[in-house]
């Protein structure tokens, strides 16, 4: 455990009386020019542009087996459904969600330390990088929910306290993703604006939102402006495949009414350099299994 640094001035405000939308003050990427890394300088550049990279085989068939294992494993452990990591679909009661993974398996934490991938962020991020978050998505067939149009920064920012947006996700996909299952969409380009929301936040918010968002939910209206100017992107390949994006892009993703599940793994690096203070607009911090204080460095 590290302790949080001080508050710095806010430079995205929200969860205000009214919906802004801000252009982003940030760098997208961190890193100098040339820097070593994974990443070819293409790739970045079309990160810096559109705000996601997708990579068509990031972990090999066996990979996958072995973490689909895990994630069976972890799913089906009768305490897993009682620990507050797990959020529980509504309908089936099965877990949704289960959060806090490279915390609670070694499988996943050798993930998150995988060179592939903290490089990947490391050289994004331009510095050493923290877990934020993990967590495991689970979509089995017939009705599981989806996840509303958001943008991680704007509840990280205002629940978390993460001040700027120096932090990337990667989703990796355990399952193919169809068309049709449910997978992840994304407006390119929208991570250059920042969309603050209206509404304050309720004290214990996580514990709603997790399953359903409220607060920090965009108007029907911004969202239509948003996709009309940058359009809809949505992400499909086999399992093994990853997709990372910018802690500002606006995405979301369906309800999966198919017979075939969709499953992945959910990994967010934050820079060491832009540690979590204190939450810019909630009236406490998010439990540490959601957003975490322990700001030592992955790999």
């Amino acid at each position: 455990m590290t302790t949080a640094p001080e508050r710095t001035a806010d430079l995205y405000p929200t969860r205000g009386t009214e919906e802004v939308l801000i252009e982003r003050k940030d760098p997208v990427v961190w890193s100098e020019p040339g820097a070593a890394g994974p990443v070819t300088a293409e790739e970045l550049a079309g990160f810096e542009r559109d705000g996601f990279l997708a990579i068509d085989q990031l972990l090999s068939p066996d990979e996958v087996a072995v973490h689909r294992a895990e994630l069976e494993r972890l799913i089906h452990d009768p305490a897993m459904r009682e620990n507050e990591r797990a959020i529980v679909e509504p309908h089936s009661k099965e877990i949704r969600s289960l959060f806090e993974v490279h915390r609670i398996s070694e499988v996943f934490a050798e993930l998150a330390a995988d060179p592939r991938i903290a490089g990947r962020a490391r050289q994004i991020l331009g510095s050493d990088v923290y877990v934020h978050q993990s967590r495991i998505n689970i979509k089995p067939g017939f009705g599981a929910s989806g996840f509303y149009w958001h943008s991680d920064f704007e509840t990280w920012h205002a629940e978390d306290g993460l001040a700027n947006m120096r932090t990337v996700s990667v989703s990796i996909a355990l399952t193919r993703n169809y068309d049709t299952n449910g997978g992840l969409m994304i407006m390119p380009g929208s991570h250059r604006t920042f969309l603050g929301c209206a509404g304050a936040t309720p004290k214990d918010n996580y514990k709603k939102s997790l399953r359903m968002q409220d607060a920090g939910t965009p108007s029907d209206e911004a969202l239509t402006q948003l996709a009309s100017e940058y359009g809809i992107r949505l992400f499909t390949g086999e399992a093994g495949s990853a997709t990372w994006f910018d802690c500002n892009a606006m995405h979301g993703s369906g309800d999966n009414i198919t017979p075939y599940p969709r499953s992945n793994v959910f990994l967010v690096f934050n820079s060491v350099e832009n540690a979590a203070v204190e939450p810019f607009a909630a009236p406490v911090r998010r439990p540490e299994f959601v957003g975490a204080r322990d700001f030592r460095p992955v790999g």
